[in-house]
């Protein structure tokens, strides 16, 4: 059986649920990654009213679609983070609260375990989201930056985390987190470090998504050889380099969609990842899990983008064998 093609509705937030379901069936999806922004998926109100959440599941059906994952990046980023302005902009008012930085650490800690709470009676067993960092911003290491300083964010990493992935397994729910820049990890080495700091618990896999290991240059797939029995969600979305020895990778304080950055987003198949490399590796590592648009290309119309991002990937999918190609020219002796 094929994965099913889902579509990640964080990009479709202004447009209410009961306008995308049909059109998102209408442009080829099997389901969807609900975003807990917009009028998606409110988190309160599934712990609140029994009624919302089998409201959530009558509408997707009523269009043949399923939810197969429930995405809280936005809260799941304030965990760990410098707080600062932008995040009030991006976080629920209740989350955000008055601003002071520690207080909407706190409130969006007991958002994510909320979260896994309002999945777990949604049906849905997956969480995707971020981590946020109190270290990224030393990435550089200049001004000097000790090895201590660095540790002391995994711990903080750990000590924030812990108590939500226990609620997480609780629940019987798992958390994909998407490694990316500016969270707690960002590359294969980040990632194995942030492993060891929670103990390699199981509650704690990954929402793999190549767009952002590509234009870093890490290979993808060796990503996904290196975890392979931590993926736990997969996002289909696509990348350019664009590097012209004006630009570089840090994308020179430049807007998503300016022509001279040294990377962006491109619509599935546009870009430069190899997705039939990473398809193989999926399948090597037995991973059957829906594959999720994440729709993300300034330059194109996104119903025509996701429309066809969602034949693309249907494309690009296909089973592992199930015997040796050259099984068929042995004979019995």
């Amino acid at each position: 059986m094929a994965r099913p093609v889902t579509l990640f509705t964080g990009q479709w937030a202004d447009m209410p649920l009961t306008e995308l379901a049909p059109l998102a069936k209408e442009l080829g999806y099997d389901g969807l990654e609900l975003a807990s922004w917009g009028d998606h998926f409110d988190v309160r109100k599934v712990l609140e009213d029994d009624r919302y959440a089998q409201g959530r599941l009558d509408l997707l059906a009523e269009h043949g679609l399923r939810c197969y994952a429930i995405s809280n990046h936005l809260v799941g980023q304030a965990v760990c983070d410098p707080i600062d302005e932008r995040h009030k902009a991006t976080l629920p008012p209740h989350v955000w609260g008055d601003g002071e930085p520690e207080g909407v650490r706190q409130r969006a800690a007991e958002e994510m375990k909320d979260t896994a709470r309002a999945a777990a009676r949604l049906g849905v067993d997956t969480v995707t989201g971020f981590t946020g960092s109190s270290i990224w911003h030393k990435l550089y290491f200049f001004p000097p930056t000790s090895q201590e300083e660095i540790d002391e964010g995994y711990r903080d990493f750990a000590d924030r985390w812990n108590p939500i992935l226990d609620v997480f397994d609780e629940e019987g729910v798992r958390f994909a987190f998407e490694v990316h820049p500016t969270e707690i990890s960002y590359d294969i080495f980040s990632t194995e470090k942030a492993l060891e700091a929670i103990g390699r618990r199981e509650a704690f896999g990954f929402n793999f998504d190549p767009s952002h290991l590509y234009w870093q240059f890490v290979d993808p797939v060796k990503f996904l050889n290196r975890f392979p029995d931590r993926i736990y969600h997969a996002h289909m979305k696509d990348a350019a380099r664009t590097l012209d020895g004006e630009s570089g990778i840090l994308a020179s304080h430049l807007p998503f969609g300016d022509h001279r950055r040294g990377w962006d987003f491109r619509s599935v198949g546009r870009g430069g990842i190899d997705f039939e490399a990473i398809i193989r590796a999926l399948n090597r590592i037995g991973y059957d899990g829906p594959l999720s648009v994440e729709w993300e290309d300034a330059g194109m119309d996104r119903v025509h983008g996701a429309r066809e991002s969602a034949a693309y990937v249907r494309g690009v999918d296909f089973e592992p064998s199930s015997a040796a190609f050259d099984a068929a020219f042995e004979r019995e002796q």
